[in-house]
This record gives structure tokens, sequence and C-alpha cells, in this order.
């Protein structure tokens, strides 16, 4: 979470730090990203039972028993971790394409930590009158920003490649996490009616 922090006020330090760790996908994984990932689910999933979220044409306030709100986040954070292994690959796969040899933990890391703002701002879902798109158009804004300064440390492209790199790379995680926030928000707008009447159903 600090690191996350770091990353927005002082990227380029930060970056250097993080290129110069070099560290495993494991160790992402373990020290940074789950711990970050399920602290703010955490926190969501906390609001959603005791607060609740705004919901149908009259925007009614509904909470969410216990179990359904640790179902909803435990998956919410199974496709974070599933898109930042997508973007990764695609991210990697891009270098290749500019001419770089790179490997997929460099990508894996540049990835994670770069969307790192995103699931920071992540903490303002818990509360009930924030809209998801709110908290995510805040998000990959800071998370865009922080990946210009981040894309050329860590994968080091050719220079007339680092900005074509960057933009490629920002418009995949733009695209993967929009769609990932549309179906959350649907969601919890109640548009899947009958998986959320299975869920209800389990949590009762």
């Amino acid at each position: 979470m600090i690191k996350a922090l770091l990353l927005v006020f002082d990227p380029v330090a930060t970056w250097e730090r993080i290129s110069r760790g070099q560290r495993r996908v494991g160790f992402i994984l373990a020290f940074f990203l789950l711990p970050l990932l399920g602290f703010t689910s955490a926190v969501e999933g906390y609001g959603l039972v005791h607060w609740g979220k705004y919901r149908g044409v009259v925007s009614r306030l509904r909470s969410f028993p216990v179990l359904e709100a640790a179902i909803f986040e435990c998956a919410q954070v199974a496709l974070w971790l599933l898109i930042i292994l997508v973007c990764a690959r695609v991210l990697k796969s891009m270098c290749e394409t500019f001419h770089g040899q790179h490997s997929f933990p460099q990508a894996f890391a540049t990835v994670a930590y770069g969307l790192s703002p995103l699931f920071l701002v992540h903490l303002l879902d818990v509360f009930p009158a924030v809209s998801p798109w709110v908290s995510w158009t805040l998000g990959i804004m800071l998370s865009v920003a922080v990946l210009y300064q981040g894309v050329p440390r860590m994968m080091e492209p050719d220079p007339p490649h680092a900005f074509g790199l960057y933009l490629m790379c920002s418009l995949t995680v733009l695209l993967a996490t929009g769609l990932l926030r549309l179906v959350t928000a649907w969601y919890l707008q109640g548009k899947f009616g009958r998986f959320e009447t299975l869920l209800s159903g389990l949590s009762q």
C-alpha cells in the first residue's frame, strides 16, 4: 500500500527501486499484490455489509449478507489477478513486436505495480454514494500516469518505440479494467438477478 502511494507521489524513484529489485512473480504476489487486493476488498466488503449500495431506478440502499459480500469480493480478486496475468502476457508480446526481449516477470511487475493506484482508489467504493465508475475513472487515470514512467524503465524498449509501447499498454489495461468494472458495477446494481438469487440463497 505504501509503495502504491509512492508510485503516485514519487514515481521515478519508486520505479527505479522496483526495477533494481527484479522481484519474481511469486514475491510480488505474496508481499505486494495479494495484501493490497485483500485489504481493499475487505474494506469494500465491510461497506457492502454495513452500509450497502444504491441500486435500481429509485436508488434504494441495499445491504449485502456477509457470505454474499465475501463471495463477491473473492471473485473480484480472482478476476483482478486474471486481468493482471493477461495484461502482463500481452505486454510481453507487445515488447517482442517492438523488438524487445524481456521476461514475463518484468511485464508482470510493470502491470501489477502500475495498476496499484487503481486498487488503492478502490477504497472509495466503501461509501454507498460513490459510483463504481467514479473510483475506476480516478484510479485508471492515476495508473496510466504511473505507467508513463514505469513502462520505459521496466521494459526498456528502444527510445523510438517507448511511447508507442506505453500507449498500447495503457490501452490494454484501460479496456481490461473497464470491462471488469462494468461487470462488477452491473452486479452491484442488481442486473444479474439469477446469479444474485443463487448467492442470496447460499448466504441464508
